[in-house]
């Protein structure tokens, strides 16, 4: 692994734990900041870091194991494995993921973000800028 992936989650988020963690690990998998071949830090080191019980990342690391992006290896921790694109959209998928992505919209222009503004964002975070 060239680093410590970078994850990091607001204790005080509705957003539940597990699924903060999995979300920057997601993050740092899909702009080849983890690399296939990288080992991820044992569950135990990252519950330390992050003050969560080890179940709620051991739940983040097999989310992502489900999702193709890591390898769990009994007593020897998680690494990352090589992903193919899927070949074929799963819509169910899809229509939950924006489904998400409607309420974050309006959760944005309840905080006084504009549809212009948010369609920038947007955009940026597509191409792999950070918010």
């Amino acid at each position: 692994m060239t680093g410590v992936p970078r994850i990091r989650i607001d204790l005080n988020s509705p957003v539940p734990a597990t699924r903060q963690i999995a979300d920057s690990l997601r993050v740092e998998l899909v702009e080849g900041r983890l690399k296939p071949g990288s080992d991820l830090p044992s569950v135990r080191r990252i519950a330390m870091e992050l003050g969560v019980h080890f179940n709620t990342v051991a739940l983040a690391y097999r989310l992502l194991a489900d999702e193709g992006w890591l390898e769990l290896k009994r007593r020897r921790g998680a690494a990352v494995i090589a992903r193919e694109a899927p070949r074929a959209v799963d819509r169910r998928k899809l229509d939950h993921l924006l489904k998400q992505l409607g309420h974050v919209a309006a959760e944005l222009r309840s905080a006084g973000m504009s549809s212009r503004q948010i369609s920038a964002a947007l955009h940026r975070l597509a191409q792999g800028a950070k918010p």
